[in-house]
């Protein structure tokens, strides 16, 4: 072997190395996020209840302030990190969830709805709950029954299953649904811009107003 074989070899291991590494930190950090997610959505009405008993303005201004910033991150990195399950090398190399694809797209959803009003639109509100929840469904039972539960799991119906739910064991079902939850970002995507577009990126479209004379 010539110098420059091992050198591209050492590359090689090193950039394939550092892949795995932070493809397998995304799936390590991704349950934690919808965790805190879903407990800071639950728990808007403490928060509300807090703010209630603020004396000064400014303090629950602020309470209010860091609730919806850190709320909104944790949706919008979910996003982002998700953006492995669009990949079909990754989604049949690492042991990562079957439909975890689908639940970044409720997240991504939930984010369309954002370009409303849903703290203060009752209707907004429902449908980002119900989105959260789908993509939570969508993404921790695979997660524990299908990745967790794959290495312990008895030979049989319960095996069987598991397999099902990983997508390094069921590949094709796994790169199907990766070109899905792509369709769906596109789609999406396609709509808010739609939506920026027309409404400037308000919430709501001023009426216009007409003069009598």
């Amino acid at each position: 072997m010539s110098v420059t074989d091992l050198t591209n070899a050492i590359i090689s291991g090193i950039n394939a190395g550092a892949e795995q590494f932070l493809e397998g930190t995304l799936a390590a950090a991704l349950p934690v996020i919808w965790l805190a997610l879903m407990g800071l959505h639950l728990g808007r009405p403490y928060i509300m209840e807090m703010i209630d008993r603020f004396t000064l303005r400014l303090g629950a201004d602020l309470l209010w302030l860091i609730y919806i910033a850190l709320r909104d991150f944790l949706i919008l990195s979910g996003v982002v990190m998700s953006f492995m399950f669009l990949f079909p090398d990754v989604v049949t190399a690492d042991n990562l969830p079957l439909t975890g694809g689908l639940a970044a797209a409720c997240l991504f959803g939930v984010l369309l709805v954002k370009l409303g009003d849903p703290d203060h639109n009752l209707r907004d509100f429902r449908l980002v709950t119900y989105l959260l929840g789908l993509g939570a469904v969508l993404y921790f039972v695979p997660y524990l029954f299908g990745v967790q539960f794959n290495q312990v799991a008895p030979a049989g119906p319960l095996q069987t299953i598991s397999n099902f739910l990983n997508s390094s064991t069921n590949a094709q079902w796994a790169v199907g649904i990766g070109y899905v939850t792509t369709a769906l970002f596109a789609i999406m995507g396609a709509i808010a811009v739609g939506y920026t577009l027309i409404t400037g990126g308000r919430a709501e479209v001023p009426e216009a107003t007409t003069t009598t004379e």
